[in-house]
């Protein structure tokens, strides 16, 4: 019953409790015994006050990412500052790939951090620059920087300067506080957009990443509501009888599928924003919701159960008649595309409970990612490589997040409470 009530956009009324104010905290909770080794030396500085270990956050980065094993500190057989320094032969005896130096010094009013990334078993510099940056800004330098290496390595585009929005909550039933933020995808540098005495559901990025779409019930029913970051001003979009749910933005911005059930069951609409013109996609007696727009706009994947139980299906932007994608399991639902537009992630049941999975479109084989019990709300990395979703650690709901393959995953737990309803951000630069 509780997944039901899912599909009609209402879950969190039943699962959230707590508020949390501070940073989320990452916690690994698996790693990736294929991971590509690498040492990233803490960098010299001149300056004993220099506010944050740059080496530091650009190794975090890395191991998060599932793609890479950095050395830890106490394993670090030297600690070369540049380039010159570096004994290649030594760093092949501890096994490193790849070795990151480099140098944090005060210029002004601000930094300059210079980095270079070396082969080890090449023996050659692969990628060397300086940025600059104020006190505040460095630990956005070092996201950068992390974000250079894991291109230059993967060939695959970093999405460490990225933000994740969430939905947290206090109190207990019929009395609880509801807030909105975002946060770097490390859980650091949080910034609340929108505190409430009402539910707030399903927050959603502009694909520019400069504005959030979300459900909240402060009116006393749901509506939809569109807010830029920058200058907190929001717009109402609908505030329909019935359900006002799941906004999903069109790859252009200019278009916002949703489920309204205005008209009698959830269904799938989907509104110019400019003209506010609705176009209804789907008209069935069973519940249509969590629309995603395909990554070329031409497609619509949602949660239906027309067949008897949830199931994802696919429909073009036309409105002809949906296509039913999934087939394994009794229950797959909270659908995502991948940013190829080659697999969709979502929420299904298995003997162990509700899990993240990933389907690809053209075998149809379906891999599950999690091991935990209670998951839901997929949101994917813009580069496709990661997946942060909704999970419970305990009595507590935390934001999980685990890799595309399934090979390595950590947690993101609030120090004050429940976090739910994550959203990843597109590429912000």
């Amino acid at each position: 019953m509780k997944r039901l009530v899912a599909l009609a956009g209402t879950l969190m009324l039943l699962m959230v409790s707590c508020l949390a104010h501070a940073d989320l905290t990452i916690e690994i909770t698996k790693g990736n015994d294929q991971a590509m080794p690498i040492a990233v030396v803490p960098f010299k500085t001149d300056d004993p006050s220099v506010p944050e270990d740059v080496a530091q956050v650009i190794s975090d980065d890395l191991e998060h990412s599932g793609q890479f094993a950095p050395l830890s500190r106490s394993n670090l057989i030297a600690q070369p500052g540049s380039g010159e320094q570096i004994n290649y032969r030594d760093w092949r005896m501890v096994k490193s790939n790849y070795l990151v130096v480099g140098h944090v010094q005060q210029e002004g009013n601000g930094y300059r951090i210079s980095y270079e990334l070396h082969d080890v078993y090449g023996e050659k510099r692969m990628l060397g620059e300086y940025v600059e940056g104020s006190r505040d800004q460095l630990r956005a330098r070092a996201h950068y920087i992390a974000d250079q290496i894991f291109e230059k390595i993967t060939g695959i585009r970093g999405a460490f300067q990225t933000r994740i929005a969430y939905v947290t909550a206090r109190g207990v039933e019929n009395n609880q506080h509801f807030a909105l933020y975002v946060a770097d995808q490390d859980g650091h540098n949080t910034q609340q957009v929108l505190t409430s005495n009402q539910p707030i559901l399903s927050p959603a990025w502009s694909p520019d990443g400069q504005k959030l779409a979300y459900v909240s019930f402060e009116s006393g029913r749901p509506a939809i509501y569109v807010q830029q970051l920058s200058s907190g001003k929001r717009v109402k979009l609908t505030s329909f009888k019935g359900i006002n749910g799941a906004p999903a933005w069109s790859p252009d911005g200019r278009k916002m599928a949703m489920a309204l059930s205005k008209d009698g069951t959830p269904d799938i609409y989907v509104m110019d924003i400019a003209s506010r013109n609705l176009q209804r996609l789907t008209n069935s007696a069973s519940i249509n919701t969590e629309p995603d727009f395909s990554p070329d706009g031409r497609s619509i994947l949602f949660t239906s159960d027309r067949s008897g139980q949830p199931q994802l299906y696919q429909m073009d932007i036309g409105g002809n008649q949906p296509k039913r994608l999934t087939f394994t399991g009794s229950y797959n639902a909270g659908g995502h595309y991948a940013p190829d537009g080659k697999s969709a992630y979502m929420v299904t049941r298995t003997d162990k409970g509700f899990q993240i999975a990933r389907q690809d479109f053209d075998t149809g084989r379906v891999t599950v990612l999690t091991d935990t019990r209670w998951d839901e709300a997929p949101a994917i990395a813009p580069n496709g490589t990661m997946v942060v979703y909704a999970t419970q650690q305990g009595a507590r709901g935390v934001l999980g997040a685990v890799s595309a393959d399934g090979r390595s995953s950590f947690v993101l737990p609030s120090p004050e409470g429940n976090v739910r309803e994550p959203s990843w951000s597109p590429f912000l630069n």
